[in-house]
């Protein structure tokens, strides 16, 4: 894009000048791989630290395919000075209006609280920023909870796109969320709701949004609504990607949920502890061969990193995995094909961090495997093959689920080879030979290797 509209994209807030990949691209086509404010900032992430994550992004992950910038959750609502509580609940005076007022225009749609975005005032939403984030070479999301929020119904605002339909009009008032009770569902049954879908979304587009992740709508399964907003991201013309949250999604609706968002959550918040991991690899199995361009079962964020610095779980702090369950992390993300969306706050990654993230050879397995599939599993090791795309190479993750040091075999016969390999580690980039008939390697406990094997 050439700089000058840049400039104009990001002095007028006219983000969608800014096509990425294309209008006719699909969203999604890989794993998407980017950042997301909530581990770090919960609620309360404020635009200069949003800049400041892209800024990191820009400069020392963009050249191994990061790319998405997040803003996470409650972006129209200002955040009281020092305040953590994260899920903030709305209260009614004697009118029955609603405090505290989220910012919102005349259409019910939200918008990002100028105290915290200070580039959205004077009705310019996202669009500043986005276009920023853009001028980076980077693309642009935002949360958003599911349905329409509830102090648009107590003022009844129209509904954009119709005549006479009003916000009252559309709401499932018996459709709530039990951890946050800003919003009502949508009963998409009603004239005036997809044209309320489909205005919010011309909204995101005209910010210059390419990514949106829809919360509370997931668990319980919405089916109409994610319909309705997979149906609004076609009307509004841009290629945005829809994630829906939170987990875990009922496998039930495998074939549903494939076809209407391109990723969904598997397991409910994921944060840095051990056992949350284990689990993590049975819900994986669960969903095993669901994922595929443009539909990725999610692992949900990664914890490595600076986490929680303004809530939402627990002290500030570096993640608590060790040295050796973070590379399990990262090497089960990446040979599963999830989508990668880092939860640390970007500037304040130390030299481990950016290794976890800059290896250009691991990441490779998340973007360019094929067919993950679990080989095989014990109480005390793991493996995990893909496809390299367009080979008959082979990409493995070894894991020592275990509590003690431990050799982690794979017979070759097992990936349904005869003869010799060649093996790398993707991790340390080393050759370590051709190997006939059988591959074993020390691991760790509760530690991990990533190897390609090829084929002589």
């Amino acid at each position: 894009m050439d700089s000058r509209k840049v400039f104009l994209a990001v002095l007028m807030g006219v983000g969608s000048l800014y096509f990425p990949e294309g209008a006719g691209a699909q969203p999604a086509a890989t794993p998407p791989m980017g950042w997301n404010s909530y581990n770090s900032f919960g609620s309360a992430v404020h635009e200069d630290e949003v800049r400041a994550n892209a800024d990191y992004m820009a400069r020392n992950l963009l050249p191994a395919g990061w790319q998405y910038i997040v803003v996470d959750f409650l972006w129209s609502y200002d955040n009281p000075p020092g305040s953590l509580i994260g899920n903030p609940f709305q209260k009614r005076l004697q009118d029955g209006a609603y405090i505290p007022w989220l910012a919102m225009d005349e259409w019910g749609r939200l918008l990002p609280h100028a105290n915290k975005f200070p580039s959205a005032a004077g009705g310019k939403g996202f669009g500043v920023l986005a276009g920023y984030v853009h001028s980076l070479g980077l693309k642009f999301g935002i949360h958003v909870m599911r349905g329409i929020p509830r102090q648009a119904v107590w003022a009844r605002c129209p509904v954009r796109g119709t005549k006479g339909i009003t916000a009252d009009m559309i709401a499932d008032t018996n459709s709530t969320c039990p951890w946050m009770n800003h919003m009502y569902g949508l009963d998409m049954r009603k004239p005036g709701s997809q044209e309320y879908l489909n205005s919010i979304l011309d909204l995101y587009a005209g910010w210059g949004v390419d990514f949106i992740k829809v919360d509370d709508i997931a668990r319980p399964y919405s089916e109409a609504e994610i319909e309705g907003y997979k149906k609004a991201i076609g009307h509004c013309g841009r290629p945005i990607v829809l994630s829906i949250s939170p987990g875990e999604t009922p496998f039930r609706e495998s074939a549903h949920v494939s076809k209407y968002a391109n990723m969904w959550r598997m397991a409910d918040d994921f944060w840095d502890n051990w056992k949350e991991l284990l689990k993590m690899f049975d819900y994986a199995k669960t969903w095993e061969g669901a994922g595929g361009p443009g539909h990725w079962p999610d692992c949900d964020m990664i914890q490595i990193g600076k986490i929680s610095k303004r809530g939402p779980v627990g002290p500030e702090r570096y993640s608590r995995f060790t040295a050796d369950e973070a590379i399990t992390h990262m090497s089960f993300w990446c040979i599963y094909r999830s989508p990668l969306m880092l939860g640390g706050n970007l500037p304040d990654n130390r030299e481990q961090e950016l290794a976890l993230f800059g290896n250009e050879e691991v990441l490779k397995v998340n973007q360019q495997g094929e067919n993950p599939r679990q080989l095989y599993k014990n109480d005390s090791s793991m493996v995990w093959v893909s496809q390299a795309q367009g080979s008959k190479d082979l990409y493995l993750a070894f894991f020592n689920i275990g509590e003690t040091p431990h050799t982690i075999p794979v017979d070759l016969g097992q990936l349904g080879w005869k003869g010799k390999a060649a093996v790398r580690d993707l991790w340390k980039k080393k050759d370590l030979g051709v190997f006939r008939k059988k591959y074993s390697q020390l691991v760790n406990p509760h530690g991990a290797a990533v190897f390609k094997f090829t084929w002589q």
